[in-house]
Formats: structure tokens, C-alpha cells, sequence
């Protein structure tokens, strides 16, 4: 099953000096996701998706919450390996088979192409059809302290054992509003590491998220706060910069969207209600925020 091969032979260059070393690689194989009715021996492709093997059922599970092919963990009857004897042994552990209630598989459709491991929904999707499909709603809490919010990176960092290795493995994971790391999860593509922790939450009875906050590793995208949004969460923390179409998504959404977090600084795009921020912080975005309906604190255009 998709187990990381040995180390690859290199040559490293430094200071002018070449010389042979091993050197551990990030995994990259394909997933094939099929989904089935109860009792029946068919299946339909929905999906081929390239990741980092591991925690596949999970992918598979949080992929089919962020499509709106699920809305609940009820939905999913069953998650299993190829057992297809006309599939090649190895390859069966590329490939898992969903069961899922008829409704969810009246709401399945193939996805024409293969989806590469940097890639999400690729823009085939906008704002009103997140507004379509529907999310939980997030409510107005939790508020997360600044020391917690501060320190999301460095939790991440802790369970992110793969990237420390091969440098190539994006993170995201699951944090409670007392710092405390629910789940984490690593792949080659940031969009997987973010399935992987929702369909921790769907396999494991923690769904919705409603009360963490998710960081991930890299920016913020449009698809990761999509994600956030099907999965419950309020919050979304990155380490490098969001998206226009991220920021305006949180905004339309009242979802707290947070970049640049690394040490003691911070750039909150969206909903900071959420935050305990220190006083110099909150004046600074008080100047920049007007209120909405609700009572909901958004930040002005003029902000960006």
C-alpha cells in the first residue's frame, strides 16, 4: 500500500563541492475514488487525483464533503480498497470505493480530467455555487487568543514529520480554541492535506469542526476556505498570503481568514471578531473595519 520508497541517490552541490548522497523524495501516486450503491457490484469513477499515499480513506471522505457529493458523515456506509481481481495487486491500493446512501449517489458526477496534486477545483467553481451547495453554519465562536492563534505554525510544524524529511510535503491540521492539535495530516498537494483532516472528522465522529481552527501551510486559496466552509470550520489560518477570491469568499461567507502568520505578526483579511487580538492590534483593525448587519465586523475595501 503506497508505502515511501527507500532514498534516491543525488548529487548535492555546495560552496562549489559536488558529491553522491541519498536523499529522501516526496511520494506521488495516483487515487482513483469510485463510489457505489449499497449491494451493488458496480462502481463509477469520480475521480483520479495524484497525492501522497496514506490516510486515503480519509482523502477520499473529506474530497466527497468538499465536492458536495456528502453533507454528513451518514451519508458514507463504507470506504474500502479495490478488491477488483482484474486490477494488478499493487494498484489496488490506488484506488478506493466509497458506498454511499442513493442521494449522495444522485448527487455524484465525474470529474473529466485528472487532478494534479497542486490542483483544486481549478476555478470551475465561484462564489454563488458555494452558496448553492451549502455549508454548517458557523455561528460567531470560538474566539481564539492571540498566543493560540500565534502559535498555529509552530503546531503544524510539530506533526509535519514527512516534509522535516523530504522538504515537499504540504500540512494542514485541526486546532481547538485551547491550542490543542486535533489532527494532522501531510501530501504533496495542499488541497489533500486539507481533505485528509475533514475526512478525519467525518470517519471519527469530530464533524462538523465547528470549534477549531485549520491552518495549512501554505497560502490561502479559494478552495481551501470552500473546504473550511463544507467541513464547519470559522476559522482559517496560513503562513503565507490568501487569495482575492479567498478573501472575498470569507468575507461573503462571515468566515475569519488569517495570513502572513509567522511569529508575532498577522494579516487578518476578514471576520476578526474571532480573534483576542493584543490592543495595538484590535485599534489597528478597528480603524479599517465597518459593521455589517448582524452586528458582524467586516473589513472596508480600502483595507486591502
Amino acid at each position: 500500500m503506497g508505502r515511501p520508497p527507500g532514498p534516491e541517490l543525488v548529487w548535492h552541490v555546495r560552496g562549489g563541492a559536488v558529491r553522491r548522497r541519498p536523499d529522501d523524495l516526496a511520494v506521488e501516486e495516483p487515487l482513483e475514488v469510485r463510489c457505489a450503491s449499497p449491494g451493488s457490484a458496480g462502481t463509477q469513477t469520480l475521480s483520479v487525483t495524484m497525492r501522497t499515499p496514506g490516510h486515503d480513506f480519509e482523502l477520499a471522505a473529506g474530497w466527497l464533503n468538499s465536492e458536495a457529493v456528502v453533507s454528513s458523515p451518514a451519508e458514507i456506509l463504507a470506504v474500502k480498497y479495490c478488491t477488483d481481481p482484474d486490477v494488478d495487486g499493487k494498484q489496488r491500493y490506488n484506488i478506493v470505493t466509497v458506498e454511499l446512501v442513493p442521494e449522495a449517489i444522485a448527487r455524484a458526477r465525474p470529474r473529466a480530467t485528472v487532478t494534479s496534486s497542486s490542483c483544486g477545483i481549478c476555478g470551475s467553481a465561484s462564489i454563488e455555487s458555494v452558496q448553492l451547495t451549502g455549508h454548517p453554519s458557523l455561528g460567531e465562536g470560538p474566539v481564539f487568543d492571540w498566543s493560540i492563534l500565534a502559535s498555529l505554525p509552530d503546531l503544524l510544524r510539530s506533526g509535519q514529520g514527512s516534509f522535516a524529511r523530504t522538504g515537499g510535503m504540504h500540512g494542514a491540521a485541526a486546532v481547538s480554541q485551547e491550542g490543542e492539535v486535533l489532527v494532522a495530516r501531510e501530501d504533496i498537494g495542499r488541497h489533500n492535506a486539507v481533505d485528509k483532516v475533514i475526512g478525519w472528522a467525518m470517519l471519527n465522529g469530530r464533524f462538523p469542526l465547528s470549534g477549531a481552527a485549520l491552518v495549512v501551510s501554505g497560502r490561502s486559496s479559494f478552495e481551501i476556505v470552500q473546504k473550511a466552509l463544507r467541513a464547519g470550520i470559522g476559522l482559517v489560518a496560513g503562513v503565507s498570503a490568501a487569495s482575492s477570491l479567498a478573501v472575498a469568499l470569507a468575507r461573503s461567507e462571515g468566515l475569519t481568514l488569517v495570513g502572513w502568520l509567522r511569529g508575532d505578526r498577522a494579516t487578518v483579511y476578514s471576520c476578526p471578531e474571532r480573534l483576542r487580538l493584543t490592543s495595538a492590534a484590535t485599534a489597528g483593525s478597528s480603524s479599517g473595519t465597518a459593521s455589517s448587519p448582524g452586528g458582524r465586523m467586516r473589513p472596508r475595501p480600502s483595507a486591502l
